[in-house]
């Protein structure tokens, strides 16, 4: 059998811009798009795609060039994870929420040959080209920055320019006929994402065509997405390439209803228009749906069906989102595994359970896509799987074809991250006798108190089921009896009166002794406006662990409060009787 050949014929390199091709023959007259009045097919679709790569390739992009994209979900950043490919380039796809320091820091580590810009975003691009341009005061200026080009409002244009290039001239002048590049090796890289640094600097992962393709077969599967799927735009695709739904909606013949700004209106309003049938978003997005104004809301026709992920929904909040007609399938994952790795494939026997139950049981991160060869639990040190008892806690370990290539420029982070065959995610989190993983807390997260390990996830969820808790984050904080103790972060809902000054300090201490061991009960509660999250909607600990640890527990009171180790109250602490913590939110 050896001597069998490997041909033309029967090997072709794996890549994601094929779902694109397929789509303009076998969906050609199917909505492909739709953003506001903006409707395209699939056919239209893909000759704007070939029109623009066919624009890119006559501006000398060439394959591995860079091109960099700064804007919210709209029909642009969408055809260009089919077009910057189709002509041999890498897409970077960079967060719109990032401050211009840390998008002059992207521009310049990816080497970016073209940026392309959403007129909203023009003045961040503007501030961040002339930082760049200040680190490089020895180049020319054609040398020192990318070409820049404007993505107008397709709409309702508005004349914004930043040079003399806008993104539907491209298209027009673009060639339909165009040959994309063929894909010789998928092992070539279509994109570079940088991480979000909830623990560290952002990093620039590198994805293959290859695990795009694969990642997106195996989340389409995963979640059982069926043919023409009527998918919003909720997620934003900077992140992780929309988790590869850029590509799976094309493999699915499915329409993408792109939205500019993730609104509890415009959510409502587009699944009751469009008749949505799909959305993944991060659990900060339920507290939106949750959260909205009698007029903002729509009576849902059909479940719409969401996949969620980026930090661990508690159960209590699963609940409340299931009851407005939303199906959620839970996964985990990171851009380091383009996006989810794991999935909590539902049994059906499961469906004869209470729902609190079903609830605990949907809040656990599940079992792995099909492209990962294997997950595990591991102890770190020794390398010995963790016993299979959902008690047993270790670093959770991956490997397979969706991880990605590496980390741009980056050979000791790389070496780091794979080790012994695998790769080490920095989660913590248990196997359960099931086989399904359930995450506990990133091994930064993890509270250490006299011995003791605590979860900061399972205090968490347990803060999540008092009624008036919007959202919840738990650190450790310095305790001169046990070394650590579990300080709490909590934002509330407001009540009848619209008031959110009924709930103290002391009701959330007191609702905790009811409900946890008292070793796990926080020794502070810290009530504020809102927490600071990272641009996709995961709560930034890092910088809770630096205002925990302004704080510190007495023996004399430390059931009853806590006093600062300064006397002078760091200015970004919140409520009464410290300041609000507005300037620690990087939304």
């Amino acid at each position: 059998m050896d001597s069998l050949p490997k041909c033309a014929a029967n090997y072709t390199a794996l890549t994601p811009i094929n779902f694109l091709s397929r789509a303009a023959v076998a969906y050609a007259r199917k909505t492909s798009l739709i953003y506001e009045r903006t409707r395209f097919t699939w056919q239209q679709t893909y000759e704007r795609c070939c029109r623009l790569a066919s624009s890119l390739h006559r501006l000398n992009v060439a394959k591995n060039d860079v091109v960099s994209v700064l804007a919210p979900n709209i029909p642009a950043l969408y055809e260009m994870h089919f077009a910057v490919p189709m002509c041999g380039a890498v897409l970077n796809t960079i967060n719109t929420r990032l401050d211009a320091h840390n998008i002059a820091t992207i521009l310049g580590h990816s080497e970016a040959k073209v940026f392309f810009v959403d007129y909203q975003y023009v003045p961040l691009a503007r501030e961040a080209l002339l930082l760049l341009m200040a680190q490089h005061k020895e180049m020319p200026v054609a040398e020192s920055i990318p070409l820049v080009i404007v993505i107008d409002d397709i709409d309702t244009p508005t004349g914004v320019r930043l040079g003399e290039l806008e993104y539907e001239q491209l298209v027009d002048n673009g060639n339909p006929g165009y040959a994309p590049v063929e894909v010789e090796d998928e092992w070539d890289p279509i994109a570079l994402n940088y991480t979000s640094g909830t623990t560290s600097a952002p990093k620039g992962v590198v994805y293959s065509h290859r695990g795009a393709y694969l990642s997106t077969l195996s989340l389409l599967l995963g979640w059982e997405m069926g043919g023409e799927p009527v998918y919003m735009w909720s997620l934003p695709m900077f992140h992780c390439n929309g988790w590869t739904f850029t590509w799976g909606v094309a493999a699915r013949g499915g329409t993408s209803v792109c939205i500019r700004n993730t609104t509890a209106y415009d959510m409502y309003r587009n699944i009751a228009l469009h008749n949505v049938t799909h959305m993944c978003c991060a659990p900060i997005v339920f507290n939106i749906l949750l959260e909205a104004k009698e007029n903002e809301r729509r009576q849902l026709k059909t479940p719409v069906q969401i996949l969620t992920g980026g930090a661990p929904p508690p159960a209590p909040l699963l609940e409340k989102i299931e009851a407005l007609g939303f199906h959620v399938v839970h996964a985990y994952g990171l851009t380091e595994a383009t996006g989810p790795a794991l999935v909590c494939e539902w049994q059906a026997e499961w469906n004869r359970l209470p729902r609190e139950h079903q609830a605990k049981l949907k809040a656990r991160q599940g079992i792995s896509i099909l492209t990962l060869a294997d997950v595990d639990v591991k102890n770190p040190d020794t390398m010995a799987s963790v016993p299979r008892d959902g008690k047993s806690m270790g670093e959770i370990v991956l490997r397979g074809s969706s991880i990605m290539k590496g980390y741009f420029k980056d050979p000791e982070a790389t070496s780091k991250a794979f080790k012994n065959g695998w790769f080490f995610t920095g989660d913590v989190g248990v196997i359960h006798p099931d086989g399904y993983l359930e995450i506990k807390d990133r091994s930064k997260d993890v509270i250490i108190s006299g011995g003791e390990n605590i979860s900061s996830v399972e205090v968490e969820s347990v803060l999540y089921r008092h009624p008036r808790v919007l959202e919840a984050a738990v650190v450790a904080m310095p305790h001169p009896k046990w070394g650590e103790s579990p300080c709490a972060f909590i934002t509330i809902n407001k009540n009848q009166t619209g008031q959110n000054d009924d709930v103290g300090e002391d009701d959330i201490i007191q609702y905790c002794r009811k409900n946890l061991p008292r070793y796990m009960i926080p020794k502070k509660v810290e009530i504020m406006e809102q927490l600071p999250k990272t641009s996709t909607g995961k709560i930034q600990k890092f910088e809770l662990r630096t205002l925990a640890k302004t704080l510190v527990i007495s023996e004399k009171t430390s059931n009853k409060k806590s006093t600062p180790v300064n006397a002078e109250q760091p200015k970004y602490l919140a409520h009464q009787p410290h300041e609000q913590i507005l300037a620690l939110s990087r939304l």
